[in-house]
């Protein structure tokens, strides 16, 4: 190869009536000979004609997702104001190079030409972490560590997997592959299911009212923030606690069927139409509202503690007044054997968390 005179630059590509890429590897551009072929010192050269990645296309893919029909240009500027930058983009660090890094730099030179508004692509972005072979190693079929997901649906099912894979860990982090702990995530399934089909029409108990709009509660929030394990954390003990029960109100089972649908969306469906006799489908319903009144705790524990040292714990309302809060923990034999006679130089009180008492020395 030969590098390109300076004078020469930029070089110019040819005008092309057809552009398709054809069943030439070489590109479209190796059938502009004119172009494709020049002399210099009396030997002729090939200039390269496969200059893209392999992957330019799909560096602005996002584009005609959010306007697919449109044969007049990439994408209008209604759309683009209606999907543009996208909210967010999931992928592996191995991905910034071969994707992202791209991405970006097409959309800031489309951005310069004023075909796009957004001057960013994406507007967060977050890397999940990789999923190791049972060894720890990174998986390869030259380490024969490799898991086929095929294989373990075949013989736990779809649902299972995906949720020992939302189960094991952070988003973010790397995490080694353990099979033997999928059995954990299949008795939650089933447990599931064994709950669901003994609903009735029932009322939900006051402790199973708010036991179920703080599992709402918990569940919405972890999805927004992409916190799927403690999402399926939550669930688990809300399942234990309708386990625990005589019966089983149906109003509890109809909200776990839909928190449950993205997680496992057949076993939702099985007890959202099958059980339940809902229609239509799970994947239709809207996604569940919890009451912020039902959230909050009756009491928290707070903690008292004397120059420092905890010496006690009281259950307090969490607005509990100041005056109240003192005579609550002044009351407690544990700090009054420390308090009983001495100055209270100085307390402290944040209420829902901790008490202070500063005694004189």
């Amino acid at each position: 190869p030969i590098p390109v005179d300076d004078a020469a630059l930029p070089l110019e590509l040819p005008e092309m009536d057809d552009f398709r890429p054809g069943d030439d590897p070489r590109g479209c551009l190796a059938r502009a000979a004119d172009w494709r072929f020049f002399e210099r010192d009396g030997t002729w050269f090939a200039r390269e004609t496969n200059t893209m990645p392999q992957w330019a296309g799909s560096c602005w893919y996002y584009l005609r997702f959010a306007d697919p029909s449109n044969e007049a240009a990439a994408i209008a500027p209604e759309a683009d104001r209606a999907w543009l930058p996208v909210d967010l983009y999931v992928g592996g660090a191995e991905h910034a190079v071969l994707h992202l890094l791209y991405a970006r730099f097409w959309h800031k030179v489309l951005y310069d030409l004023g075909v796009v508004e957004s001057s960013e692509p994406f507007a967060k972005l977050v890397h999940q972490g990789m999923i190791l072979g049972a060894d720890g190693e990174k998986m390869s079929k030259s380490r024969g560590n490799v898991v086929n997901p095929d294989d373990v649906v075949d013989k736990a099912g779809a649902d299972a997997l995906r949720l020992y894979e939302m189960f094991m860990g952070p988003l973010e982090a790397v995490k080694p592959w353990q099979t033997d702990q999928v059995a954990g995530v299949v008795r939650f399934r089933d447990k599931c299911y064994a709950v669901s089909s003994r609903a009735a029409d029932v009322e939900c108990d006051r402790e199973t009212l708010v036991a179920l709009h703080k599992t709402m509660r918990k569940v919405t929030q972890d999805i927004e923030q992409l916190g799927f394990n403690t999402a399926i954390s939550a669930l688990m003990v809300f399942v234990n606690r309708l386990a625990s029960l005589d019966e089983v109100p149906r109003l509890a089972v109809d909200r776990l069927a839909v928190m449950l649908s993205p997680f496992a969306p057949h076993l939702a469906e099985e007890i959202w139409s099958t059980l339940l006799a809902n229609e239509p489908s799970v994947s239709h319903q809207p996604w569940v509202v919890f009451d912020p009144d039902l959230c909050v705790d009756e009491t928290v524990t707070v903690a008292v503690q004397v120059n420092g040292k905890v010496r006690a714990k009281l259950d307090l309302a969490p607005d509990e007044s100041e005056d109240a809060a003192r005579h609550a923990a002044l009351a407690e034999p544990a700090v009054a054997k420390f308090a009983d006679g001495k100055e209270i130089k100085k307390f402290i009180y944040v209420p829902g968390r901790i008490i202070n008492l500063v005694l004189a020395k």
